[in-house]
């Protein structure tokens, strides 16, 4: 029986699923095959070692090759010879797929291997024995001269010798080789047991999938190479034959290898490793394994390939390099010429054709979003001058002699255009962004005019003094934050007049003249528009602020006069309610009467300050024009109380020259003046000394009556009675010092 294969390392899908594995590359050198002259063959074209890889591939005939119809398992016989398997089963073989697989078998070894013969193994212990002799026949026309020994394995249960009759030995001479019938135990007979699989009991280790894959790996790369070799020599001769023009036009051909030069190296070297590490190391199976000369032919071959490859691959990334390089280089020069003839062109125009201030903020802001919509386009192409900057840069730390003076050439055009092209846009939008702040600072001062101006028609009617100091200062403020406003004004116009005669540095010869002046002419229509209103708000505010400090002046003597009222008001109260005593004697009634005086002289100065005071709100208001409220109210008010103020002090002077006439005489008569004896003796004295107290008392009884009409008593009750009891206490003295004068002798006798 035959065992069974080991297990498969790689896919058994299709042709296409068999590809390289890493690390684990094709261990067929090692037991099966000898790639030698037949093979691999050096071509003399490209003057290096190039691979002719014969027609027959293991992907085309995949199919057959996975139904293992035969199979070169790595063994050898004790010649050296190869041991070719033909593995029977008890399905009929198809003898034209064991035919295709021979051939393909028997076309990997060198024809030195060749010549040392096959040793072919035709297992027929599975198979009818019709089907081993047509094979064995087959073999005189498949590979008659390499076959030197074809043992075919019997059944344990001999073939009937009815159809085994046929004696191979016989026909040694005609089949061209010696064919044996041994049985699988006797096999060993002629080939060694290391040499021989497990199938017929040997050591020998071998996966035919695995065989197959590793196959297709190295037949993959070898034609891969090969075919990379032909594609790289004709892309390099190419590039080397010819002048210079002759070559920029082979590199423009853009002719790329039809593979990955360097996926193929890198399973080149893949190979390589393992073709190395199999001549050193045991086999799969762990046994001992020494190969033959022919058989490391593969890895100078490998080699051989692997240094072709690279030298090609060297030469064919230098051409890379070279046509990168070019091909860079006239992109360069076609995208520099593509910004520079654009902000020349198109982007000069762009700015050429914005040259307005506006004439207000609105104007001013859509004059800056046209602008900042030409910036865009410019910052476009800003972008790639940034690349292209860069790619030079690139380009020129390589060192490239002969492209140097080139590529600075074109770093210094378009670094002067881009400069020279942003300079312009950015003196064009500080211009628009002094325009926009002039014409901010324009309608700020403008509505600023107009609210002074308001407040300067709007007729001035406030309540009282402090109202009037309040909107003279904020008169003032607002003429002073026009002043402000004006200076803000020239200077911002000033710096943009600077600005604007700058223009023509950048105008590219354009006659801008025209254009500036009416930008200048605006300008400085504003700064006059604004200065001529603002000096007739000035004109109007010293109107304004004289009639408003007459105001105040009215209104501070109405005040005043107002105050003068109230003080003689307070005179009068005091009057009635303080000024009550009419002294003990004649010389503190004289004092009284001299202070009374004197208080009636401040009360006299109170009312001629009021009067004088209402005189100038006369004045004041015929010339403002306007009613002054003191003619109805405050002058009625200071007439009436100054005239009850009279009344009252009047009343006040004649009880105290009636208690100074009252004390007067009574003194004198109290006085013991022997002197005058006939003066104190008159009866007269004594009736006037009592008519007057008598007088004086009813005075004090009497309220003062005021022209209108009310009534008013001077001090309270109880001050009243206190003074005239202190009257009529001195008028009984008196009429005792009479009767006291009358009868001298009752007051002797009282002596």
């Amino acid at each position: 029986m035959e065992s069974s294969p080991k297990k498969n390392k790689y896919p058994e899908s299709s042709p296409s699923s068999l590809q390289p594995v890493p690390l684990q590359l094709p261990s067929f050198f090692s037991h099966t095959t000898d790639l030698g002259e037949s093979n691999l063959q050096s071509s003399p074209d490209t003057g290096s070692e190039e691979v002719c890889w014969n027609k027959m591939e293991a992907s085309v005939i995949l199919p057959i090759l996975k139904k293992k119809l035969a199979f070169l398992s790595g063994g050898k016989d004790r010649r050296s010879g190869l041991i070719l398997t033909i593995p029977l089963c008890l399905e009929q073989t198809n003898m034209d797929e064991l035919s295709v697989t021979l051939d393909y078998l028997l076309s990997i070894p060198s024809e030195k291997c060749k010549a040392r013969g096959f040793t072919v193994i035709v297992d027929g212990r599975k198979s009818q024995w019709n089907v081993v002799k047509t094979v064995v026949l087959m073999l005189q026309n498949v590979v008659p001269a390499e076959v030197s020994l074809v043992c075919v394995v019997k059944p344990d249960e001999f073939w009937d010798k009815k159809v085994t009759h046929f004696c191979f030995w016989k026909e040694k001479d005609r089949l061209g080789f010696e064919v044996i019938l041994v049985s699988a135990n006797k096999l060993t007979r002629y080939i060694e047991p290391c040499q021989l699989t497990e199938d017929f009991g040997g050591s020998l280790t071998y996966d035919h999938m695995d065989w197959l894959n590793k196959r297709l790996v190295f037949e993959k790369f070898t034609k891969e190479s090969t075919s990379l070799l032909d594609e790289l020599a004709l892309i390099n001769n190419g590039s080397d034959k010819g002048n210079q023009q002759e070559k920029e036009r082979s590199v423009d051909l853009n002719f790329l290898p039809s593979v990955d030069p360097e996926t193929v190296l890198q399973t080149g070297h893949e190979l390589l490793s393992e073709l190395q590490q199999r001549r050193f190391n045991g086999s799969e199976g762990g046994v001992s394994w020494s190969p033959m000369d022919d058989e490391l032919l593969a890895q100078p071959q490998v080699m051989k390939l692997l240094d072709s490859l690279r030298e090609q691959y060297t030469r064919y990334q230098e051409v890379c390099r070279q046509r990168s390089k070019r091909t860079q280089l006239e992109e360069i020069q076609q995208k520099v010429l593509q910004v520079v003839n654009w902000l020349e062109g198109p982007g000069s125009e762009q700015l050429r054709a914005q040259w307005g201030i506006g004439d207000s903020i609105r104007a001013s802001q859509a004059l800056q979003q046209k602008h900042e919509e030409i910036e865009s386009q410019h910052s476009e192409w800003f972008a790639v001058y940034v690349e292209l900057n860069q790619q030079i840069a690139a380009l020129l730390n390589a060192g490239d002699e002969e492209d140097l003076v080139e590529l600075k050439s074109l770093q210094q055009q378009l670094s002067d255009v881009c400069y020279r092209q942003a300079s312009q846009l950015e003196f064009r939008q500080n211009l628009l962004q002094a325009a926009l702040e002039f014409h901010g600072v324009a309608q700020d001062l403008s509505q600023q005019l107009d609210g002074l101006l308001g407040m300067l028609c709007v007729d001035v009617a406030p309540a009282d003094g402090a109202s009037i100091q309040q909107t003279l200062k904020l008169l003032e403020e607002k003429l002073k934050s026009v002043d402000v406003g004006l200076q803000g004004l020239r200077e911002k116009g000033q710096g943009l007049l600077d600005q604007i005669s700058n223009q023509a540095s950048w105008a590219y010869g354009k006659d801008v003249t025209i254009e500036n002046k009416e930008n200048v002419d605006h300008i400085q229509g504003v700064m006059e528009d604004m200065q001529l209103r603002k000096q007739r708000c000035e004109d109007m505010v010293d109107v304004r602020r004289l009639k408003m400090l007459q105001m105040v002046q009215l209104f501070k003597c109405e005040e005043d006069a107002a105050q003068a009222v109230e003080w003689l008001s307070e005179l009068l109260d005091a009057l009635l309610k303080t000024h009550i005593r009419l002294g003990d004697d004649a010389q503190e009634t004289k004092v009284l009467l001299e202070k009374h005086r004197k208080f009636v002289d401040v009360a006299q100065s109170t009312y001629d300050y009021g009067r004088q005071l209402l005189q100038a709100t006369v004045v004041l208001c015929q010339s403002l024009r306007c009613t002054s409220r003191s003619s109805g109210e405050t002058l009625p008010r200071l007439n009436r109380v100054w005239k009850q103020f009279t009344v009252a002090s009047e009343e006040r002077v004649h009880r105290l020259e009636m208690a100074i006439a009252f004390h007067s005489n009574a003194e004198k008569i109290l006085q013991d003046c022997p002197e005058e004896p006939e003066a104190i003796n008159d009866e007269e004295q004594f009736d006037e000394i009592e008519a007057v107290g008598k007088s004086l008392l009813d005075r004090l009884t009497v309220p003062v009556v005021y022209p209108d009409g009310t009534e008013q008593y001077f001090g309270s009750p109880s001050d009243m009675a206190s003074t005239a009891e202190h009257i009529r206490d001195r008028m009984k003295l008196v009429s005792l010092k009479r009767q006291q004068l009358r009868h001298p002798e009752m007051m002797t006798a009282e002596s």
